[in-house]
């Protein structure tokens, strides 16, 4: 099969055909990500783990994925798009099979770091496949595709995991994982042509290093922050110097990449490009407002109305149908208009339906009534992503396309994680405060006796998120009447709280739409010879 070499940009005969293959790998890598977050409580009896071994069983993964995405987008450029993908294809595969095979904590945990790995080997990929087979007048439409599954998958994620856990077992969560990526590393190998950036690289091996270390200090240190009270991890050793260590690691690494004399892992002249170096932090700030949406709705959903986790993913499903649909027409639009004023527009709308939902949600609405709000906001998600990735690649050279890629997935990525960890503090601390206030106010429907221990066993119930269990001994009537009472405390308690973190998530947004306006002007593409959208060739990869 010939091989596509991106300079200058080629297409395939059938690039559309050549992303769909990328797409699966990609989705079920995103599935994965937030399938086992429904299976914790079956995790802990299955293997007999505790509650912090089943949670790094869900950070583990994300913890390999997000340090390795720079190395592993240069990686790309190094040896091949392809090549790259088909590996960690392989390498999720066989890790998802040992993930359901595992019998002990250990051993899962060491699986899904495995999976990590696989995860982050392929995903730069698909990115960087777009980027060479498609010419920059198709680039909007297709990553609406990418868009699109990027909306859908963590959505599917806890609805997909609930059908599996209520029929089969816990393992099926893992081996579901094994066909689907054999077929999909057939397909790759036969039907999408291998690609390259067009000539050869080295990679910096000190780089990566320092990459590596540094990102690891700093995802580590925000992920497990609010375990550690974001203080002492053991001896001299803490959250906050973990973190600042990551920090220096980080700028050794930036200085390192001015004075490489040889080719950088991260190439200065890609934030030379303004729209590349706008694009990051727009979505670094866009990531931190938006992860917070989905975070506060579904625990809302479980702990203050009570919802399963099946029944939570399929209250939200909607909401990623029509951000799967948003973003394939916000991909065409974005071809037509620049991805500049659609995503301004998509992220202004975003900060609307907060708002929206802001008001819908009280301590006894349903699902049914904050559909108005997921409505707007699935929309305007839909909008988003397509016209951010196509905005900020917008004049990237295509020889650097996989450390555009890594450099902007870890962008991304990185601010997610600093937005859940900042998010989640302030949805504890809010939370404590509001459900010490709501039990003063609803302690005078319980026995005198009661008054004091409700009042203490609610507002330390902030750090469980849940109402507090009845005390020993009551009678039944009594144990019930605390029950309810304990119940709409939490629910008022928690509205409270989230409207705190929806507040500040829709700050967040709106600054990132203030930001798109230092993206230069679009400049439409213009048609290409016919001699130059063939694709070139080379004998091998």
């Amino acid at each position: 099969m010939p091989e596509v070499i991106s300079t200058p940009p080629p297409s395939t005969r059938r690039p559309w055909r050549v992303l769909a293959i990328m797409c699966i790998g990609f989705f079920m890598s995103l599935l994965d990500g937030s399938i086992v977050n429904v299976a914790v409580p079956t995790l802990i009896h299955g293997l007999g783990a505790s509650y912090d071994q089943v949670l790094w069983v869900v950070d583990g993964y994300l913890l390999v994925f997000s340090v390795l995405l720079i190395s592993t987008g240069r990686l790309g450029d190094v040896f091949g798009y392809r090549r790259l993908y088909v590996i960690g294809i392989v390498v999720f595969t066989l890790a998802s099979a040992l993930c359901g095979l595992a019998t002990s904590p250990a051993g899962l945990l060491a699986a899904r770091a495995l999976q990590g790995l696989g995860g982050a080997l392929l995903f730069p990929q698909v990115i960087s496949s777009i980027l060479t087979v498609f010419p920059p007048r198709l680039r909007g439409r297709a990553f609406g595709l990418f868009g699109a599954i990027a909306g859908l998958a963590p959505i599917l994620g806890p609805v997909v995991g609930g059908l599996l856990l209520a029929h089969v077992s816990w393992r099926w969560i893992f081996f579901l994982n094994v066909p689907i990526g054999i077929v999909t590393a057939v397909l790759a190998l036969t039907c999408v042509p291998p690609m390259r950036s067009g000539r050869a690289h080295r990679l910096d091996l000190v780089g990566v290093a320092l990459a590596t270390a540094g990102l690891s200090g700093i995802v580590f240190g925000l992920i497990e922050g609010e375990r550690y009270d974001w203080g002492t991890i053991a001896g001299p050793i803490s959250i906050p110097s973990v973190i600042v260590a990551g920090v220096v690691l980080l700028a050794v690494f930036v200085v390192w990449q001015h004075r490489q004399r040889g080719e950088p892992l991260m190439p200065p002249a890609l934030f030379g490009t303004r729209n590349f170096a706008v694009g990051n932090g727009v979505g670094f700030v866009f990531q931190l407002g938006m992860i917070g949406i989905m975070f506060v709705l579904v625990l809302y959903l479980q702990t203050a109305r009570g919802y399963s986790a099946l029944e939570t993913g399929l209250a939200v499903l909607p909401n990623a149908v029509l951000t799967a649909v948003g973003s394939a027409c916000a991909g065409r639009l974005s071809d037509r208009f620049g991805g500049t004023y659609v995503l301004m527009a998509g992220v202004t709308l975003l900060a609307v339906g907060l708002l929206v939902l802001l008001c819908l949600a009280g301590p006894t609405s349903s699902a049914w009534s904050l559909l108005p709000g997921l409505v707007v906001i699935g929309i305007a998600s839909g909008a988003t992503f397509a016209p951010l990735q196509q905005a900020t690649t917008d004049g990237v050279d295509p020889r650097l396309a996989g450390a555009a890629s890594g450099v902007s997935s870890t962008t991304r990525q990185i601010g997610g994680v600093l937005g859940t960890a900042v998010l989640g503090a302030l949805l504890s601390a809010r939370l404590s405060s509001a459900l010490r206030d709501e039990a003063v106010r609803h302690a005078g429907r319980l026995p005198e006796g009661l008054r004091a221990r409700f009042v203490d066993d609610s507002a330390a119930a902030a750090q469980h998120y849940g109402p507090p269990a009845p005390p020993s001994g009551l009678d039944p009537a009594t144990a019930g009447l605390y029950e309810r009472v304990t119940a709409d405390t939490f629910a008022a308690g928690f509205v409270d709280a989230m409207q705190t973190v929806l507040m500040a998530c829709a700050v967040a947004l709106v600054a990132a739409a203030a930001l798109c306006l230092l993206f230069s002007p679009h400049k439409k593409p213009a048609a290409e010879p016919a001699r130059q959208r063939q694709a070139e060739t080379a004998p091998q990869e």
